[in-house]
């Protein structure tokens, strides 16, 4: 059974995500090691460093945009920058999963061949990992809504990443269409994607035990889980 829960906020500390996440009933939890508005930040305590890497946890990252310099260019920026950090880190049993992006602007990492070139031309990539946004997918052209175009998308997976690199996914229904290259998350079953998608998604036995954490949208109060709590309960019917 997937590992259902939701990102949750860091406000007060690290280890306030992992309470939240269990006052929303979560089995599992995303959270933002520093806030995503800034750069700067404290470093990173002795105590979480080894939390983390205990956990054997993923640090999912979007591989950036090429900015004007094509998509070639683009790539092998990404690659070469996260050979570095992979190098950086030799030893820790955590690891960086990719996650798809939804192709705004520049963006690369939009298709799963992307991903498998990354994966391929980075310095020690075989460390590196995927994490699938459901509502990236949508908008980079994944059909999920039917039996077919789910298939598709779990076949052109496997020829590119091999689902056996996936280590998370990201749930989130769509506010635009398909193929519509932006971002923009909806409440599950309320958007888009719709139900069916989900239900599809939720039953593949190939992502049985994966963690999948929501993003969908909830109000300014990270201790409001009122919004956490109802999509999970539609995920999870969709389930039983």
């Amino acid at each position: 059974m997937p590992l259902l829960g939701a990102h949750q906020s860091i406000a007060g500390g690290l280890h306030r995500a992992l309470e939240r996440g269990r006052a929303a009933g979560c089995a599992a939890v995303q959270l933002f090691t520093r806030s995503s508005r800034q750069w700067a930040a404290r470093p990173l305590g002795e105590d979480d460093v080894r939390a983390f890497a205990a956990a054997r946890a993923a640090s999912v990252t979007h591989p950036g945009a090429h900015c004007g310099a094509g998509e070639a260019a683009g790539l092998g920026a990404a690659a070469h920058s996260l050979g570095e950090a992979l190098g950086a880190c030799r030893g820790y049993p955590a690891t960086v999963a990719l996650e798809n992006t939804a192709g705004q602007g520049t963006q690369i990492g939009v298709r799963f061949d992307q991903l498998a070139r990354l994966v391929a031309e980075t310095r020690d990539g075989e460390r590196l990992r995927v994490c699938v946004d459901t509502q990236h997918a949508f908008a980079a052209g994944y059909d999920m809504r039917s039996e077919d175009g789910y298939a598709a998308m779990v076949a052109e997976l496997e020829r590119t990443v091999g689902v056996e690199r996936l280590v998370a996914f990201h749930l989130n229904d769509a506010k635009k269409g398909l193929g519509s290259r932006v971002d923009r998350h909806e409440h599950i079953g309320r958007g888009e994607l719709g139900r069916g998608a989900f239900r599809r998604l939720l039953r593949d036995p190939h992502f049985h035990d994966l963690p999948m954490c929501l993003e969908t949208p909830k109000t300014p109060d990270p201790d409001d889980h009122r919004d956490d709590r109802r999509n999970l309960a539609v995920l999870r019917r969709l389930l039983a």
